[in-house]
């Protein structure tokens, strides 16, 4: 037998065992048209099979999904459906790698100070600018709008659970583009409040989770307001913080505010625990 014969035999065997490795099953498809990109699949794949990639959900790997579909009704746009084709087989032991990896992932996330040393990532507690009080006798044509921020960081990433502020505090969870659409933010929304922002299209979701479920455990949250743009991509911050109580075995308050995008409070709703 020849070289040529030779690689021809070896390349058949190896297209063998892959084919023999896979087999038909049930499995998620992916809209990319249709999808958005909020990650509402992401909060509830178990398994962890999804990620958003270039702000669209992704099947990391096929032994990672069980084909049971649990993510298809938290899907607003009807972009997930379950299909039957060749697939790799549903790997448990691979998805509890996959899981302690993302849980490694998110307790790293939750830590107060990187190794860089960057100062975005100290714990600083502050009093807001300026009361409402200390303006009242500012001519009008001076007046300016105090900060009512009280702490530093804000990023969800970057606050870790134990951090000072969040000890029984009014809790204000903001998608990061309602600061900039609504003008009162600092008035009506943060005054009081400790304030964690993220984005829930372009950040790890499952993160999110983790963080919320560690915070709710340790920090005796009072209340939760979860503010977020009217985008569908927004729709799954709320539903973060929820999967992060129902983790931590708490039932905390929640109003979720929505904001348009010409930026004004279109909606305020009590969200049940």
């Amino acid at each position: 037998m020849d070289n040529k014969q030779t690689s021809r035999s070896v390349l058949t065997i190896i297209r063998e065992r892959i084919a023999a490795m896979k087999k038909m099953r049930n499995i998620i498809q992916i809209d990319e048209e249709l999808c958005d990109g909020c990650g509402n699949c992401i909060i509830s794949c178990a398994e962890g099979a999804l990620e958003i990639v270039d702000g669209k959900a992704r099947l990391v790997a096929e032994r990672y999904c069980d084909g049971l579909g649990a993510c298809l009704g938290e899907c607003p746009t009807g972009a997930l459906k379950v299909i039957q084709r060749e697939a790799d087989d549903f790997d448990e032991e691979a998805v509890e790698h996959r899981l302690d990896e993302l849980a490694q992932k998110a307790k790293e996330n939750s830590q107060g100070v990187m190794a860089c040393g960057c100062p975005s990532t100290h714990i600083q507690s502050f009093a807001p600018a300026a009361s409402a009080c200390a303006c009242a006798n500012v001519p009008a044509q001076h007046e300016a709008e105090a900060s009512a921020l009280g702490h530093w960081p804000v990023q969800i990433k970057l606050v870790p659970p134990s951090a000072p502020f969040l000890k029984n505090a009014d809790l204000l969870v903001a998608a990061d583009c309602t600061a900039y659409a609504y003008a009162g933010f600092h008035r009506d929304l943060l005054a009081g409040k400790a304030l964690l922002v993220g984005c829930p299209k372009f950040d790890d979701a499952r993160a999110y989770i983790e963080k919320f479920a560690e915070i709710f455990q340790s920090a005796s949250i009072k209340s939760v307001t979860v503010a977020i743009m009217e985008v569908p991509c927004c729709s799954g911050l709320p539903e973060i913080v929820k999967y992060g109580m129902k983790m931590a075995g708490k039932q905390i308050p929640v109003e979720k505010v929505i904001i348009s995008s010409r930026g004004n409070i279109i909606k305020r709703e009590k969200l049940a625990a």
